[in-house]
């Protein structure tokens, strides 16, 4: 604030202290409350939650899709800034998939697994759950890519369209994992996957500090920051649920970080838009429903050029959209101004593509800014 203190009223001052004594002790500034929902169907590292309508329901259903690692509260991060409850608000039938936390147990799942055994079955379900109607997936992060893999590996599958945020496809345009990936030249990966088979998987603090490492200038300046904005109630509720959920990620089962270490990140296999499963060779050129993925203009983990490097893959989907949007990979998909840009540009794709039983508009790969999802000049085809 530009306001010296010793300027600011009384009242301003009992507020500001309010503020930040609400922050830092228990009592807490956010209200990171659940949106009211059911569970609707279980089954390993597979919770599925229907959240409670509000109003008239109208629409093709939406299914969130977490990534692993992080849990799927990144889709429901507090009351006044959640996906899940804008879908609520908007009178979607609005779903959730959970993984879970996975322990020692789960160690030998790989990516199989959660597109084939959790994936699949939620896709089903929601579409049974909602009269038959075709799924809108929502995928942040991994849970794109596992949505992506689901519709090449299953075109059968009721999907209607898939919308992705902050989704990878091409490693080689992540500058911080270059020192991964020369590393890796160095050994054949040998060091790496064995540590990786030695502990079952990167444990929930190595993700956590991972994730943070990511941005670590803005944990450096935050101290100031939140001294400057202690007379905002909402960036302090937001500093504080982002916190809480930081605090809290989740463990990767080994077996899937070995697949994404080695084939994704390492060989960069998703990049030639086309990966080996267990039984056969997935086609992401077999995909034809609209896709859409936005990616975070201040994104690290997945900068614009790698999230948008899947509008090259997918010759037969009818529509391909790859916008851009404020934030960093977190940022971007739950941040201050996720509501009015990325959440539009879902909106708007999704609501592009309701009317049951109509082929989609014209093909329309486009790399746009804007909230509305306009066509940049710079086409892709």
């Amino acid at each position: 604030m530009a306001e010296n203190f010793l300027n600011r009223t009384l009242v301003q001052r009992r507020q500001a202290l309010t503020n930040l004594v609400d922050f830092l002790t228990n009592r807490g500034i956010a209200d990171t409350s659940e949106t009211p929902h059911t569970v609707i169907d279980t089954g390993r590292t597979r919770t599925l939650k229907r959240y409670q309508p509000i109003g008239e329901v109208s629409g093709a259903p939406v299914l969130m899709v977490p990534p692993l690692g992080a849990q799927a509260k990144c889709f429901d991060l507090r009351r006044g800034n959640s996906m899940a409850e804008h879908l609520v608000a908007r009178g979607r039938p609005t779903y959730l998939v959970d993984y879970g936390a996975p322990g020692f147990a789960e160690r030998g799942l790989g990516v199989e697994h959660y597109v084939n055994d959790v994936l699949v079955p939620s896709i089903h379900k929601v579409s049974a759950d909602a009269g038959g109607q075709p799924v809108n997936l929502v995928g942040y992060c991994m849970g794109g890519l596992l949505s992506i893999l689901a519709a090449a590996g299953y075109p059968e599958l009721p999907i209607r369209t898939i919308s992705m945020v902050a989704s990878p496809f091409d490693f080689t345009k992540i500058p911080v994992f270059r020192p991964l990936q020369l590393a890796t030249q160095l050994t054949g990966g040998r060091v790496v996957a064995g540590l990786i088979k030695a502990s079952g998987g990167p444990t929930a603090i190595v993700t956590e500090l991972g994730f943070k490492a990511t941005a670590i200038p803005t944990y450096v300046k935050k101290p100031l920051t939140i001294w400057r904005r202690r007379d905002d109630q909402d960036f302090l509720a937001q500093v504080q649920a982002v916190d809480e959920m930081m605090n809290n990620m989740l463990a990767y089962p080994g077996r899937a970080t070995l697949q994404v270490y080695m084939r994704v990140a390492v060989r960069n296999e998703l990049a030639s838009g086309q990966i080996q499963g267990p039984t056969k060779l997935v086609k992401l050129s077999d995909i034809r429903i609209p896709i859409m993925n936005v990616a975070g203009s201040g994104d690290v983990l997945a900068p614009v050029a790698a999230a948008h490097h899947v509008g090259t893959l997918l010759p037969n989907s009818p529509d391909v959209r790859l916008p851009t949007a404020p934030g960093g990979h977190l940022g971007v998909l739950t941040g201050a101004k996720a509501a009015s840009t990325t959440w539009a540009h879902i909106d708007e794709f999704i609501d592009a593509h309701e009317v049951s039983g109509l082929a989609p508009p014209p093909a329309r790969r486009s790399s746009s800014s804007d909230p509305g999802g306009a066509t940049d000049p710079r086409h892709l085809t």
